[in-house]
């Protein structure tokens, strides 16, 4: 369908401003466009009942954590929301209002965690940070309240890379155990060839050129792009992962990878929930205040994580 008019107001706001992609500028400057786009476009911030900062040693120092608390009394579930940015932009205030909105809908304790970005930490980096923050959710669940015995893993684009390379992870180093994997439009494979990849290169929205450019952040060499942590599709088998909701945008380079991953995780018997958001572009579910359809991501997004981490998927 034709790019739906909400998105198509946005790419026009963005020509008639002369806005230079992220991947023209420094990183630095790069990393205060994308926050303050990301404000720009996100709803007014949910209160959530308490919002905690803290820190934990982590692989490469210390490793700022976020914890976002629903009201009412625990134990809570618990969900490991991983930013998106191409592993090179963001932090703590990148997912805030994803963060908060998916603790109130959910009933879900969220913790955020502040991961090792490129291209100063080349992968693996971020995936050994985001793991630590996993396994250490589970050691310390019960100290904020939580349920370890319910945890669940979710990401947007390269969070959502993340969350499906340490779900991998958490299988094949026997745990933590996870009920839930929330993926939108994840990064599955460096070496994509696909036709999204190929159509997607209008200047004033993300593209194929976006996603190159994070990737040669990311990768030390090219040769790291084949590892399944780096390109999940890649793994050698997808089977014993948990359910998962893999949330994908017309108008975006990674639809058809985050498509392909879903197959995958049908093909190996696992339960996935797919849903292609029509006309929409990549970015979209924390452009709750501009669009629509993001809302409506959210509240499925939501609804399958609270039935998940209760059991009831």
């Amino acid at each position: 369908m034709p790019l739906d008019p909400q998105a198509l107001a946005l790419r026009t706001r963005n020509e008639t401003a002369g806005a230079t992609p992220l991947y023209e500028m420094t990183v630095e400057d790069a990393r205060r466009a994308d926050l303050a786009a990301i404000r720009a476009n996100a709803a007014t911030p949910e209160p959530v009942a308490e919002v905690v900062d803290t820190e934990i040693p982590g692989p490469g120092g210390p490793l700022p954590l976020r914890i976002y608390r629903p009201a009412g009394a625990g134990p809570f579930p618990v969900l490991l929301y991983l930013f998106g940015g191409g592993w090179t932009l963001g932090c703590l205030d990148t997912a805030d209002g994803i963060c908060r909105d998916l603790t109130n809908a959910a009933g879900c304790i969220t913790v955020s965690v502040e991961y090792r970005l490129a291209p100063e930490h080349k992968f693996p980096a971020a995936v050994d940070d985001s793991y630590h923050a996993l396994t250490w959710i589970a050691e310390h669940a019960t100290e904020f309240s939580g349920d370890p015995t319910r945890l669940a893993v979710g990401g947007d684009s390269a969070g959502g890379n993340l969350a499906a390379a340490i779900t991998l992870l958490a299988r094949d180093r026997g745990g933590p155990a996870l009920s839930f994997q929330l993926l939108a439009y994840p990064n599955t494979d460096y070496l994509a060839d696909t036709p999204s990849r190929r159509e997607n290169t209008d200047r004033y929205l993300f593209n194929s050129r976006s996603v190159a450019w994070y990737w040669d952040n990311y990768l030390a060499c090219p040769e790291d792009g084949a590892n399944p942590l780096a390109s999940p599709l890649r793994a050698g088998s997808h089977s014993g992962l948990p359910p998962a909701l893999v949330i994908t945008a017309e108008y975006d380079p990674l639809r058809d990878e985050g498509e392909q991953y879903a197959r995958k995780l049908v093909e190996a018997g696992v339960p996935v929930t797919v849903t292609q958001y029509e006309g929409m572009v990549h970015g979209f579910f924390a452009m709750t205040r501009t669009l629509a359809a993001g809302k409506r991501a959210m509240t499925q997004a939501a609804d399958l994580l609270r039935a998940a981490l209760n059991g009831r998927l």
